[in-house]
């Protein structure tokens, strides 16, 4: 069977789709930490007062595709892709890259739900948009990503 261009690009999209490797894990941006260095040591304590379990994650999908529409920017999948009205900055943080996963504490993320992400489009969401305990369902779900 002759191979055609159709067939190719088929093939190509497939293997990027399937490719477990984030190219953001490439660019050392990504792991800088987001909080400034006056905060980090406190953001890094806080903890995350729900485990994770079927029933929180599930919770925190609905918050995640629901109220905080979180997966208008970093998609259905999290790997940061949605679709974006008007982007200025880079791309939305992909939560499936492993290496962004494990250097970030639960502390940091709740700290850039509440404050934005300086240097990104990333804005502030408690308490806005959700409430504390809302923000950390969806911080368990999106480690969810990390587990995949």
């Amino acid at each position: 069977m002759p191979w055609t261009i159709g067939t190719l690009w088929v093939c190509a999209l497939l293997a990027q789709s399937l490719w477990p490797i984030s190219s953001e894990a490439a660019n050392p941006d990504v792991l800088k930490p987001r909080v400034p260095q006056d905060q980090i040591v406190e953001a890094r304590s806080w903890q995350n007062p729900f485990s994770s379990s079927p029933e929180t994650i599930a919770q925190g999908k609905k918050i995640f595709e629901g109220k905080a529409f979180c997966v208008t920017c970093h998609g259905r999948d999290g790997k940061g892709l949605g679709k974006i009205p008007g982007l200025v900055g880079k791309l939305p943080r992909n939560f499936t890259d492993t290496a962004w996963q494990a250097a970030r504490t639960d502390g940091e993320l709740f700290w850039i739900l509440k404050n934005g992400s300086p240097g990104t489009d990333m804005a502030p969401f408690i308490p806005l948009v959700l409430t504390e305990n809302e923000a950390w369902h969806v911080l368990l779900y999106v480690r969810s990503f990390g587990k995949q």
